[in-house]
């Protein structure tokens, strides 16, 4: 379900104006160095569950010592783990770097398919993760849905979804194509400064106006 009356274009281009005052998402910043999509799928493997401000500092660590397929693969699961040590899940995340390492140089000829469904099938790669390299790694159309996006975007009231794979879907049919990739980085921005899930700071958020603040009980 959604709302055909949410000022969708306003909203976004507030928060155009308005977040870049505040610091960019990892991945964002990272898009700005110009980095491969091997470097982009890597560091959001790495990014999951663990905090920005730590995979900022583990993911250069790591790509100091193996920024390709073929590098990654010459290190052992140990010596990838210790790397990035100590982000979420790390043992786990070495061996999907790994795994996934391998299954691109003998199914893709060593390179990040550009391709969603080809994304999904490598393994610790979920919907975010391929949305991601699919806008940041190649710059086409994908909707990455975080935590904040599912968040923000039901508390406007724009839609009403329960899981964040529904509101991909939802908003694959609602948001206009133009919004696309560039909804991740701002309401990413938004969630972590302003919209946060508990006691949102609505009195300073420079799309109050337009947002239903559906679900809130207390705010500030």
């Amino acid at each position: 379900m959604h709302n055909a009356d949410f000022p969708i274009d306003a909203a976004i281009q507030t928060l155009q104006q308005t977040m870049p005052e505040y610091p960019a998402p990892l991945i964002d910043g990272m898009n700005e160095n110009s980095q491969t999509p091997f470097r982009i799928l890597i560091a959001t493997i790495l990014s999951l569950r663990t905090k920005d401000t730590l995979t900022a500092v583990v993911a250069p660590r790591l790509f100091a010592a193996a920024d390709t397929p073929e590098t990654m693969l010459a290190l052992s699961e140990e010596q990838i783990a210790e790397l990035i040590y100590p982000v979420g899940f790390y043992r786990t995340k070495a061996r999907s770097i790994r795994e996934t390492s391998a299954i691109l140089i003998e199914q893709h000829d060593g390179q990040v398919p550009a391709d969603l469904d080809a994304l999904l099938r490598l393994p610790g790669v979920g919907r975010k993760t391929a949305n991601l390299v699919v806008t940041m790694g190649f710059g086409l159309p994908g909707i990455c849905v975080d935590t904040h996006v599912h968040r923000i975007t039901n508390r406007w009231g724009y839609i009403q979804t329960k899981t964040p794979e529904e509101t991909e879907f939802a908003l694959r049919e609602q948001l206009p194509l133009k919004h696309w990739n560039v909804i991740n980085g701002l309401l990413v921005t938004l969630g972590q400064n302003i919209c946060h899930p508990t006691s949102p700071r609505c009195s300073s958020c420079p799309v109050a106006a337009y947002c239903a603040r559906v679900g809130v009980t207390r705010s500030r």
